[in-house]
């Protein structure tokens, strides 16, 4: 199926590694130019390089929880690449351990990461006949679990918001949704450190999985890739689940 972004421009936060790394790729293989950011420098020139074969893909290297950084690389994105049409907010602290410190550091990378970058690239996406804006969540943000601290909260708060942008934001053709993602696996990620620290957690949360196992990043890219394109042009303020089963809640 083309899902008609060849040549769209998409930016993406938290592009090198796990499922923000799986939707810079995603994106690339269907044609789309790339923007994307983190924190470090270094990671971010070696994706860059990585992946340079695969399309026109530009990374920066900056802290999203710096708002003017953010509205930086926003504007100089949009200029460089002549407009954006595709956003996905895939940046976390991952701060699960309750601590006072996690809970500012959640707030500021999480949240109002993804609040500021909505601000900042709504003005551009009203000028796009694609027009998508994603936030990557968390069944963790849906139900109560072991992450119900700092990250289990701010990534309910992304919901919530993300489901009123889609609503002030749908007449002027802007679709809004988030993306909740159940357990992943990918080394760098949470999951790997927990195997190896605790093992009775790790068993628990993968005796949860009724698939019998966990997810991977490129299985969370090819939704969300689907659902920034105009073949999903319908679908604005939804909260999609991709967590095989996982959560036992029904959405009403």
């Amino acid at each position: 199926m083309d899902l008609n972004i060849r040549g769209k421009t998409a930016l993406v936060t938290g592009g090198t590694r796990g499922i923000g790394r799986a939707i810079v790729e995603a994106f690339l293989a269907e044609g789309a130019d790339v923007a994307f950011c983190a924190r470090s420098a270094q990671a971010v020139a070696d994706t860059e390089l990585e992946l340079a074969s695969q399309g026109r893909v530009i990374g920066t290297a900056f802290d999203v929880s710096d708002s003017a950084s953010l509205s930086d690389w926003v504007a100089a994105t949009a200029e460089e690449l002549g407009g954006i049409d595709m956003v996905v907010s895939s940046v976390s602290a991952l701060a699960i351990p309750d601590t006072e410190e996690n809970w500012y550091r959640s707030f500021n990378v999480d949240l109002m990461a993804t609040v500021n970058l909505s601000k900042a690239v709504i003005p551009h996406l009203k000028r796009s006949d694609v027009a998508s804006l994603i936030a990557i969540s968390s069944v963790s943000g849906r139900e109560a679990d072991f992450a119900s601290g700092p990250y289990g909260t701010m990534k309910t708060a992304i919901i919530g918001y993300m489901a009123g942008l889609a609503l002030q934001s749908a007449d002027s053709g802007v679709r809004v949704n988030t993306v909740s993602p159940g357990n992943t696996y990918h080394q760098g990620g949470v999951w790997p450190g927990i195997e190896a620290d605790d093992p009775a957690l790790f068993d628990y949360a993968l005796g949860l999985n009724p698939t019998g196992r966990m997810g991977t990043p490129e299985e969370t890219a090819a939704s969300v890739v689907f659902l920034s394109s105009p073949r999903s042009s319908r679908t604005s303020g939804a909260n999609l689940l991709i967590d095989g089963a996982l959560t036992r809640g029904i959405q009403v």
